[in-house]
């Protein structure tokens, strides 16, 4: 799976929630597990969040490919 800002927090998570979680949490996305949560993209999350969102993609491809 490649991450990009369109890429859905859902299923990032259903695709390794382990190695995501932790970076999203980091982000201050505390409610991973709510309906809005897993339907929001992660541009979309970032924006709200105030991150960049090319840093928060980059730190999910690494983690979730496991590098």
């Amino acid at each position: 799976m490649t991450i990009t800002v369109d890429t859905l927090i859902g299923d990032i998570l259903d695709e390794n929630a382990q190695a995501a979680a932790p970076i999203l949490m980091g982000m201050g996305m505390h409610c991973l597990g709510c309906p809005s949560a897993r339907g929001e993209s992660i541009g979309e999350a970032c924006l709200v969040h105030g991150v960049d969102a090319d840093d928060i993609v980059k730190k999910l491809n690494a983690a979730v490919s496991g590098q």
